[in-house]
């Protein structure tokens, strides 16, 4: 049965790249609702906006009136909007707090005020803080330690307190680190694609050893999807590609497939605050199906050459 979903913050990377999954893999509409600040572009979703399922709303979550307005007549909520560049809440975190924290709550309380069937709500690995040794569990307590890291568990808590207390079926997902098309190059792959692209040098902080777990969007849109279809509400659900790579590691896999060279690489202080490893226990969301993802090394490649291909939508946003 098709459904009719309110897609927040789907001007961006992973929330265009789900609802291209949902336009590829199903009948349902959807209603796209996003404030196109610096990292929401009309360019990132203009293949979606020609697809006549497709409405799109421009608004900010911390908007209760057009919240509440471009959701009526929708069926389900897949919340992605979100300040996520942690360097950036480190700068001015007031921001973060308002969208991630002030705006979940405006959404969750607009989809329970039309009632609405599910409402999914996307979070991030970081939630848990940095782990040493081991994977999280979604059980495992919070300890985020960014101004970002902290609104996020804050968003999640405010989302899950709509399930405890008015019954609102919220699940939550919480992904690792994300790769692939249309990513802001604000963040690490795309910002070192696009500099090892243009003949620039990329800057590694620290030692470059932190270690995150590398996900390609598509598969982790494939695990929100399924989340979005049939997790259990009340109920969160890690997804990670289980990939764990320090930085350095990866940048040198960058230089490889962008013909560049150890020249490129410029080591800069460590940023405050800078977790040394994310991971996360999977199990859940592969026992309601998610079959996890493709090989890291062609993903990799494929968004490379993707980024390769298609400056004319990243020089711009490298501009400003």
């Amino acid at each position: 049965m098709s459904m009719k979903i309110f897609v927040t913050g789907a001007a961006g990377f992973i929330g265009s790249n789900f609802v291209r999954r949902v336009l590829d893999t199903s009948d349902d509409q959807v209603v796209i609702f996003d404030a196109l600040t610096y990292a929401g572009h009309r360019s990132t979703m203009a293949d979606l906006l020609a697809d006549p399922r497709v409405q799109f709303v421009e608004g900010d979550i911390t908007d209760r009136g057009a919240v509440g307005a471009a959701m009526a007549g929708c069926d389900s909520v897949a919340h992605f909007a979100a300040e996520s560049h942690v360097d950036r809440s480190i700068v001015g975190p007031d921001q973060f707090v308002r969208t991630n924290c002030d705006g979940t709550n405006i959404v969750c309380d607009e989809a329970r005020r039309h009632e609405v069937d599910r409402f999914l709500h996307i979070s991030t690995d970081e939630v848990y803080g940095s782990v040493e040794a081991g994977s999280s569990l979604e059980t495992d307590p919070l300890d985020p330690r960014s101004p970002y890291s902290a609104s996020k568990a804050g968003s999640d808590l405010i989302a899950r307190s709509y399930f405890v207390t008015y019954g609102l079926p919220v699940v939550i997902t919480r992904s690792s680190n994300n790769f692939g098309p249309y990513q802001h190059p604000e963040k690490m792959i795309p910002l070192f694609t696009t500099t090892l692209l243009a003949g620039g040098q990329v800057p590694l902080y620290g030692d470059g050893l932190n270690i995150r777990d590398w996900c390609p969007v598509d598969d982790n849109c494939a695990g929100v999807d399924l989340v979005l279809r049939s997790g259990v509400p009340g109920e969160i659900y890690n997804i990670g590609a289980g990939y764990e790579l320090p930085n350095v590691e990866l940048t040198h896999l960058l230089l490889e497939l962008c013909g560049r060279d150890e020249s490129a690489i410029k080591m800069v202080d460590d940023r405050l605050g800078h977790d040394r490893r994310y991971s996360v226990d999977t199990s859940k969301v592969r026992h309601l199906g998610w079959s996890g993802p493709k090989p890291f090394r062609d993903a990799l490649e494929s968004t490379v050459d993707w980024y390769r291909s298609n400056d004319q939508w990243w020089r711009p946003l490298r501009a400003d």
